[in-house]
């Protein structure tokens, strides 16, 4: 039976994240890295489709879905949150048709920067990838630290937090923080994370001024941005925005002993571009 290629539906999306976490798993330890995805429910992503439905497609064959694709559009920006094959059907073909009808969601969207972020060891990805275009700009580092003994080395200012509202002056906090660190809008993402019953967002302030913001959601701490400099010229410096998450850590129960990042990876455009978290992994 030959493989189809569809737009996603709702009823999908639940398997295609189960698929996601297992391809995601099953490559990190066939590289020697411990697991890193956990099945979640599909909020997201049936957001998106909600959103727009051009940028979420699946594989299927036999009533199994053998792959997934998902982009958003952000402003000018595409950006491939997942493009993931299922490990027993790779090599088939289908990470290409996949990736050929996400590159055609970016196209539709008339965007001008392609980005995302890939595990740096994964050698067929990376081959994929420049073929259409699509190089490493810049590398994401793991790495690791007990909580305990990295709130030792902190000192210096701390910035004090706020609860996030859906409202116009917060939303404008963050529309020009996000202007400033990655020259794209996120306010539809915005308002489905202060609506997300499983996420807490905050804004940071040093003194009276608004620097930055945070969300944390089942023990991840993320997204995470802020200026680099408050109005005065004043440097925010690193280890303010790592007390703050640590801070935020032990409120919201995240990584109960230990601040770290996953496997090392690579984040890749098509032109310079700031761009916000996500990963994804084709093979």
């Amino acid at each position: 039976m030959p493989v189809i290629y569809r737009p996603a539906r709702t009823e999908d999306l639940q398997r295609a994240g189960e698929l996601v976490v297992h391809s995601l798993n099953e490559l990190c330890e066939r590289h020697g890295f411990a697991p890193i995805a956990t099945v979640r429910p599909p909020t997201f992503s049936q957001f998106s489709l909600r959103d727009d439905p051009n940028g979420l497609w699946v594989a299927e064959e036999a009533d199994q879905i053998r792959g997934f694709a998902f982009s958003w559009v952000a402003g000018e920006l595409w950006f491939l949150a997942q493009l993931f094959v299922s490990p027993g059907q790779q090599a088939r073909g289908i990470g290409r048709e996949l990736l050929k009808r996400a590159f055609e969601h970016a196209i539709k969207a008339k965007t001008a920067v392609k980005a995302l972020i890939t595990p740096a060891f994964n050698s067929v990805s990376q081959g994929l990838y420049i073929q259409h275009g699509l190089f490493p700009r810049f590398p994401i580092y793991s790495i690791s630290a007990e909580r305990e003994e990295l709130i030792k080395r902190l000192s210096g200012e701390t910035l004090h937090c706020e609860p996030l509202e859906n409202n116009p002056y917060h939303l404008d906090y963050l529309a020009k923080i996000d202007a400033c660190a990655l020259g794209i809008p996120r306010a539809k993402h915005h308002r489905f994370l202060i609506n997300d019953a499983a996420s807490r967002g905050v804004l940071l302030y040093a003194a009276d001024e608004c620097v930055g913001y945070a969300y944390v959601a089942e023990g991840h701490i993320g997204p995470f941005g802020g200026y680099e400099e408050n109005r005065t010229g004043r440097r925010i410096q690193g280890r303010t925005q790592t007390r703050i998450q640590l801070r935020l850590s032990t409120r919201h129960g995240a990584c109960p002993r230990s601040v770290r990042s996953g496997p090392d990876r690579s984040h890749r455009t098509s032109d310079a571009h700031h761009i916000p978290d996500a990963a994804d992994v084709d093979k």
